[in-house]
């Protein structure tokens, strides 16, 4: 069944496309959801109409894909995993490893547009991770992997080399009663 989407669909299209999809998903998921209109004259005519409004959105995150890619590419990630006395990682930074630091640091970015190369880092080291973003804009971001308990020992350090003292001065309040004989 010939459709045109009546808004932005995951995996399908962007609102003012045309996509032929099965009859059931129509009726059953798109057309409820009022996310598609049946392919006719009177919805095409509807959707030229609407044509400026649509491209202007279009434009707009074009605009802001933009801008997430000027601040990925300025963006070093930094991940701090166990790693054996060869440099080998106790375990292996993936996309989703990269994509939840990128969300913790204010970035919107899925799984699924992250490009690891190799799939996986297994080392210690530096290296290069795509972002794919809007139509067909790519951030190239830095991944730093470093070992986690060289962070710790250097923490450790620290600690050690400027000891803290704390002391504690308990003052006690009188009770209110207390207060007002005195």
């Amino acid at each position: 069944m010939k459709v045109i989407l009546n808004a932005d669909v995951k995996y399908l299209g962007e609102e003012g496309d045309v996509k032929v999809v099965a009859n059931g998903y129509a009726r059953n998921y798109l057309f409820p959801r009022n996310l598609a209109l049946p392919y006719n004259d009177m919805t095409v005519a509807y959707f030229e109409s609407r044509k400026e409004e649509i491209e202007a959105k279009k434009a707009e995150k074009r605009a802001a894909s933009a801008s997430i890619k000027e601040k990925l590419e300025a963006y070093t990630v930094t991940i701090s995993m166990p790693a054996g006395p060869n440099g080998k990682l106790y375990g292996a930074v993936t996309n989703q490893t990269i994509a939840d630091i990128l969300n913790n640091d204010g970035f919107e970015i899925e799984r699924k547009r992250v490009e690891v190369p190799g799939l996986t880092i297994k080392t210690l080291g530096k290296y290069t991770a795509n972002v794919r973003l809007y139509e067909g804009t790519q951030a190239t971001i830095n991944v730093v992997v470093v070992n986690q308990d060289e962070k710790s020992d250097a923490a450790e350090e620290k600690s050690t080399k400027k000891p803290v003292e704390k002391t504690s001065e308990k003052t006690v309040e009188k009770p209110a009663e207390e207060k007002q004989n005195n």
